[in-house]
Order: structure tokens, then sequence, then C-alpha cells
């Protein structure tokens, strides 16, 4: 009898490590992301009390303040703390938020302990007490690992423990000003039966370490594992709970990193901070158009030079396409850093405005450095590196493009165009192709620079026709059709 009580209270469901999604029976595929082989069986088992879900401020047994907006702006006024990393202050927008919330994101090995160790350290020389915890390493290999960075402070205080009863315990005992957890899908709380880095676990965890945060004023930094997909691992919820969501990029064969802000309560979004990894961790990389742009032929065919928009920062960066005959019935349509589906798009539009047949070959299309570009401001770039790969025209070194096609075959304007043509100035770019409806846009440029305004695809063609054929000032060869500054 005893024994069947026991057993009663034995309760499973499987529960989708993608979504989220539970049912009492195994399935294949998850009936509400559509993922397969995604439910794992998890113990269910009722918490003692209510207590310690979700966060308040208040006391128990008191009432939760309710306070005019203005008043807690004059009252409480915080100052960010710097990282003393110029990259990293952007893309937080501007630092670390007293009582601020980070999940940090990205592949296995690309740099995630590398990047918050060394500004553990630099918090640390500012007299700002940090805490770091590794569920993954021990003290002593945490020690090592900044012992190579070249950390040395006391108010950088290590621990390796897995427990979040146990960790929020140091630090509330300790009192850091910032508290990095490495990583969430290795922490557990006691009272759940399922496994550390599952959902529930995932889940509570982040919960409490919210209240933490925000209770406390303690900033707190979370590593997260990702998929194969690039997703963080674990519930949407966590990226909806925590302030800002950060993804560390890059492939690990080549040396530069690229940190994104995908998600930020304190400063915009998509900004894009640049690293290099050396022996001795990461370094900043302060000009990163010149970085990406330094190995560039300047003789090649299917290269272009394209002025993107990181959040509010300008970065020019190589698209390099290339068209080859294929003797196959279903030619071959590869990207890389570039939406696949985008370049189908472009072939088409280029296949009917244009006297090209790309039906016939081989399309390879690739940004260079590991950059991945998502704006629509790339379409012109792109559709000018295919045209100079398929006729063989050699596109002017000192050429820059940005701009959107249409289905139409025109020519769509562009936001912050100012901005990227300042940008390719100070790299010495003096000749600009850009949408004519971003004419009214540009101003105070300076006379030594070249502009030239295009509406379709085909001015597009025959403004790189002239540029090749001539070194000539191509104000002698313009069509009367093109307009030109």
């Amino acid at each position: 009898m005893l024994y069947e009580k026991h057993m009663a209270k034995q309760k499973s469901q499987y529960v989708c490590q993608e979504c989220g999604f539970h049912t009492p029976r195994w399935e294949g595929q998850c009936r509400s992301c559509g993922q397969w082989n995604t439910l794992v069986e998890e113990i269910v088992t009722k918490p003692a009390t209510a207590k310690g879900r979700g966060w308040s401020v208040a006391d128990e047994g008191q009432k939760t303040r309710v306070v005019p907006a203005t008043q807690v702006v004059e009252n409480k006024k915080h100052d960010r703390w710097s990282t003393q990393m110029e990259e990293l202050n952007r893309v937080l927008g501007g630092g670390i938020v007293p009582g601020s919330y980070t999940l940090l994101g990205g592949d296995p090995g690309i740099g995630k302990s590398t990047l918050l160790l060394q500004v553990a350290g630099k918090l640390a020389e500012n007299n700002i007490r940090v805490l770091y915890v590794s569920g993954e390493e021990s003290i002593e290999q945490s020690a090592l690992r900044a012992q190579r960075l070249g950390v040395k402070s006391a108010n950088l205080l290590l621990a390796a423990e897995s427990q979040l009863e146990t960790i929020i315990s140091i630090a509330k005992k300790e009192r850091p000003n910032v508290l990095i957890i490495d990583s969430i899908q290795t922490v557990y709380l006691s009272e759940l039966q399922s496994a550390p880095g599952s959902v529930s676990q995932v889940r509570e965890c982040a919960s409490h370490l919210m209240g933490l945060a925000k209770g406390e004023g303690l900033a707190i930094f979370l590593v997260g594992h990702v998929t194969k997909e690039g997703n963080i691992a674990g519930p949407k919820v966590l990226e909806h709970m925590v302030d800002t969501v950060l993804s560390f990029e890059g492939d690990s064969n080549h040396q530069y990193r690229l940190l994104r802000a995908l998600k930020n309560r304190f400063g915009a979004t998509n900004e894009l901070g640049v690293f290099q990894m050396d022996s001795t961790g990461l370094i900043e990389v302060t000009n990163p158009s010149e970085v990406f742009l330094e190995e560039r032929s300047h003789a090649a065919f299917g290269s272009s030079i394209f002025a993107a928009m990181e959040g509010t920062r300008p970065l020019l960066c190589e698209v390099q396409a290339l068209s080859s005959p294929t003797p196959t019935t279903f030619p071959k349509r590869t990207a890389l850093g570039f939406d696949i589906n985008r370049v189908h798009l472009l072939i088409a539009v280029l296949n009917k405005h244009l006297d090209i047949d790309l039906n016939q070959a081989d399309v390879y299309v690739n940004v260079v450095g590991g950059l991945k570009l998502n704006e629509p401001a790339t379409d012109l770039a792109v559709a000018a590196a295919l045209i100079s790969s398929h006729k063989q025209i050699q596109i002017n070194p000192g050429l820059c493009f940005a701009g959107e096609l249409g289905l139409t075959g025109e020519i769509r304007g562009v936001s912050l165009i100012a901005d990227r043509v300042k940008e390719a100035e100070k790299l010495g770019f003096s000749h600009f192709v850009l949408p004519a409806s971003n004419k009214k846009h540009i101003t105070g440029a300076k006379r030594e620079i070249i502009l030239v305004f295009v509406k379709t695809v085909s001015e597009l063609a025959n403004t790189l026709n002239n540029f090749s054929e001539s070194k000539r000032s191509y104000s002698q060869k313009v069509d009367s059709d093109l307009d030109l500054i």
C-alpha cells in the first residue's frame, strides 16, 4: 500500500525543449513548434509553496510601492558602468546598467567565457566587485584562464557551483555589483526533479535570478548555449525575461568575432561590436570597415562594396558573386552571409529585366569576413556583383553601392544613406551608385566624389559598363537618362 502511494506521486510529462509545450505522452514531433525529437520526459512535482516563483521587491506582508515615474527618475539616477571596451559599450548602449539582466549566447568555443572574464577583470580594476560563477569549470581552471588573460584584481571573486540556492546565498553574502553565471544550462533548482538544462530548470532558475537582479540592484550576465540552428537553447520565455540578448558570432576558423544586440531595453538593437581573437584574449577592432576590405583584390570580377548599417554604425564590406555555366538541369545556388531566398529573387529580376540568362549557371554569393547581411539595401551590391561576374565587367574599385531591388526592376531607397556615404568617404571611396529617391537625403557631399542615382536595374547595368570602359571622368560618358551629381 505504501509502495502504491509512493508511485502515485511520481507523475511525469513530456516537455518540448524548444518551445516548452508539454504533453502526457511521448510524441515524435512537437504539436506546438513542429520540431522533431524534442520531447523529453520530466518528473512533475508539486512545489511546497508558491513562494519563490516570480519576484517582488517588497518584503512579505508589505504592499508593493506605486510611485510616479518623474519621482523615480529624480530620486534614483543610475550611471552606467563602463566595461573599458568601447565595442561592448556600444552594443550595450553605453555600458552596464545596475540591476540589468543580460543573456549572452553563441556557439561552443566562440569566446563567450573569454569575453565575460575580460570584462570582469576590467570592471574589477575600476573597484566594481564582480562574482564569476562557473558551472562548467573548477575554480582552478577559471583562475588559469584569468591568469592567461592578464586579469589580476582582488575585486574579482571566482566560484564553481551549479545549485541555484547556493549561488544566490553566495551573492547575498559577498554583495557583488555584477554577477556572471556560466552557464544557465548548468544551473539547477534542487526542488525540481528535471535535469539541468531542461525547459523547467532554465525557466525557473532564470525567474529566480531575475528576482535577484531587480530586487538587489545586481547586474547579472548569463551565458546561454545555442542549438544547431543558432538559436539560444531553452524556452523562448528566457529571452523575454532578460533586458538584453547578445549574440556572439563568428567562425572558429577565423580570428574575427561579431557581437550583436538582438534585444536591448537600455539602448539600440542590432548594434555590432567587432573583436579579434588573439592568444591573449579578445582585442577590439576599432575600424572594422578597413579590416574587412584590407584583402580585397582591385582587379577581380564579381566583387562589389556595400555600405551596410549595423544598428547606428556604418560598416563597409565586400560582396562577392560567381556565375559559372553548368550542364546540369538544376543549377546550384549557394549563399554565405546572405539570404538564399533573396538570391533567387535577384536572379529572377536580372533574368527578367536584363539580357542575362542565369538559369543555366551555378550562382555563388559570399559576404567576406564572416558577416551576415540581412537588410534589403544589400540587393544593389549583390546584383552588381552578379552582373560583373556573368558579363565579365570589372567594377571600378572606388565604387560603392547601396539600394534595394523591387520585383519590377526598380531601385528603391534605403535609410541612413548620408551615414553610409560618409563612412565610405573616410576609406577613400569616391564613386557611389545609389537609389534616385535618396538624392534628397544627401547634402553637403564633397565635390571630389561622384554620386550616380539610378532608378532601374537597366540603369545599374549601364553604369557598370560606363565605369568599366574608361578611367576618364564619369561625367564624360554618362547617359542622358542617368542622374549624376
